[in-house]
């Protein structure tokens, strides 16, 4: 329980550690672990292999235009019949985060989970560190999160109500497709810091965001997609949510085994 405001090498090589001292017992130790980690390391593959596939089949459609019954449509300059170019501002809610004074801010859980960058941006959702008193600035659960700050145009999902600081922005479909506007977002800020047609920015406002500008197919095709990408976001969320739950069963475990409170 001391606290110290710096340890020295002495101080390292001095820290003690139950450790059990049966090697039998420590093979058991080890193999029960690894099994949690291999299930999740094997969840986070099928979660990248899901996801890399729902992005293949948006950029295949909505990019290369190979969408179906494409060949019965005709192109105009470069862009499919029925289609049309749209600001964000019309086919999304947006909400610009605003920083609460640090005097709100908490690591015990007290009001709702705070973000105002990128540094808890998990491969999709973000993981709570911080959390608020004051909900000045709110994300429902299924919003997608874009930080507006240098690295501009990283995006993650929170799966809860949370407040947004000055980094980020919370986006949520107006037409309820918000898989196909993920997608759509992810091929749009193609690159952190770069927007669309290359121009890179150290920061983005309200009206920056408000003025992307997006290709929008005709609704039918929109529903098609979501028809294949949701159920493929359903699963990522339930193996996001597996993992969650080995992570934290797993570091209960561990002091337990190694004090022997429980045994193997």
């Amino acid at each position: 329980g001391s606290v110290f405001g710096a340890i020295n090498k002495t101080d390292t090589n001095n820290l003690e550690f139950n450790i059990p001292i049966d090697e039998v017992v420590q093979d058991k130790i080890a193999s029960l672990l690894s099994a949690y980690d291999s299930l999740i390391e094997n969840n986070r593959r099928r979660i990248q292999l899901l996801e890399q596939s729902a992005r293949l089949l948006y950029r295949e459609w909505f990019v290369h235009l190979s969408f179906p019954g494409h060949e019965h449509v005709r192109i105009i300059d470069g862009v499919p019949e029925g289609w049309e170019k749209k600001q964000l501002v019309n086919i999304a809610n947006l909400v610009m985060g605003q920083s609460p004074k640090s005097e709100f801010y908490n690591e015990e859980g007290e009001g709702l989970p705070f973000h105002q960058g990128v540094t808890n941006f998990g491969d999709r959702f973000v993981n709570h560190e911080f959390y608020c008193t004051v909900k000045n600035r709110l994300a429902n659960p299924g919003d997608i999160l874009c930080s507006v700050r240098a690295p501009v145009g990283r995006l993650n999902v929170t799966l809860d109500k949370i407040v947004i600081g000055r980094g980020l922005a919370a986006i949520q479909s107006k037409s309820n497709h918000q898989s196909f506007l993920y997608y759509q977002l992810k091929n749009h800020f193609f690159k952190e810091d770069m927007i669309g047609g290359g121009a890179i920015f150290a920061s983005v406002t309200k009206k920056d965001m408000e003025n992307q500008e997006l290709m929008y197919p005709p609704k039918d095709l929109v529903k098609n997609f979501e028809e294949i990408s949701v159920p493929i976001d359903n699963q990522i969320k339930t193996l996001h949510i597996q993992n969650e739950r080995l992570n934290s069963a797993r570091d209960i475990l561990l002091p337990r085994l190694m004090n022997g409170e429980i045994i193997v």
